[in-house]
């Protein structure tokens, strides 16, 4: 099989193509063949090393988080997926830049018909992530109204989509090129926030999802109503700010959940979710890293791993 590794903590540079020795399933998990792997933010925060407190790793070290592929192998134990299956997953916190990855069943779905593998391996994380946000800690509700920061990005495409199809009003915040994209896919009003105090026309919101962080978060807290939310899967919200506005903040780990996974890919299914992804080959992992770090990226960046 081949990998990416990473030797050292550093900068994109430090991601290498390597020969690896071919994976093996154990009895409870299954062995893919990777097609796609998306490239999420969590990757570079590790590799930058800023997370070793969080998340000590030995090295060298594969990264990557989510992909989808086709099942090649199962351990006797598992009974709800068969060899051919394709299938898609948040598999944990490394290894997913690789065309083998190993993951227990509890944390796949079968792909939905409307993407390719490829396309399928850069939804898992990011719509997890926007599911829990809206529907575990803000428990979004059919009328209210709703801010995403980052509305652009992997996480907040699916956000404004999910909260939209809840019923949700949703404001989403973004630079100016995006703003026809964020509300094609369901934005009520879009914010320029490069142009624009996102807080000088924002008032009474029932929940802020934060992906944004730092001062923006900071500025959240007058936008939402009494009784409203913050939730952030970037950074924890001040507690003592929290109550200070009468207000709840939440901030959460993203959580693999094979069964949410699958009533995501039903709602690709039917088109009612859609993805937009940048595609590009597993030889050119440094830019694609480098790319996302940078920031400012529409949708999600995927690995095509068998090129």
């Amino acid at each position: 099989m081949k990998g990416v590794q990473v030797a050292q903590y550093g900068q994109a540079e430090a991601l290498e193509l390597k020969e690896l020795p071919d994976l093996v399933p154990n009895e409870d998990q299954v062995l893919i063949n990777v097609a796609g792997s998306g490239v999420n933010p969590i990757d570079w925060k590790i590799l930058s090393g800023a997370m070793q407190q969080f998340i000590p790793l030995p090295l060298p070290y594969t990264p990557g988080v989510e992909v989808a592929g086709t099942i090649a192998a199962v351990g006797n134990n598992v009974t709800n997926f068969a060899v051919g299956d394709k299938v898609f997953g948040f598999i944990g916190i490394v290894g997913g830049y690789a065309t083998q990855v190993l993951s227990t069943p509890d944390r796949l779905a079968h792909t939905p018909p409307t993407l390719s593998l490829q396309e399928a391996g850069g939804v898992p994380a990011a719509a997890l992530t926007a599911w829990q946000a809206l529907h575990e800690h803000a428990a979004i509700q059919t009328g209210q109204k709703v801010l995403i920061h980052g509305g652009a990005g992997g996480v907040g495409s699916f956000a404004i989509q999910l909260a939209h199809l809840a019923g949700a009003y949703v404001i989403a915040t973004s630079s100016a090129k995006n703003h026809d994209y964020l509300r094609s896919l369901g934005a009520d009003e879009v914010i320029d926030y490069t142009s624009v105090k996102f807080e000088d026309s924002v008032a009474n919101v029932d929940a802020v999802i934060d992906l944004v962080g730092g001062e923006t978060q900071t500025r959240s807290w007058s936008v939402i109503k009494r009784g409203g939310v913050l939730v952030s899967p970037v950074s924890a919200p001040a507690a003592q700010t929290a109550r200070e506005h009468g207000v709840s903040g939440k901030n959460f780990a993203t959580r693999s959940d094979g069964s949410q996974l699958a009533e995501i890919a039903a709602l690709f299914s039917t088109g009612k979710l859609r993805l937009e992804a940048q595609v590009v080959p597993l030889t050119e992992v440094v830019d694609a890293v480098r790319q996302s770090w940078a920031g400012h990226t529409r949708g999600k960046i995927v690995l095509d791993v068998n090129r």
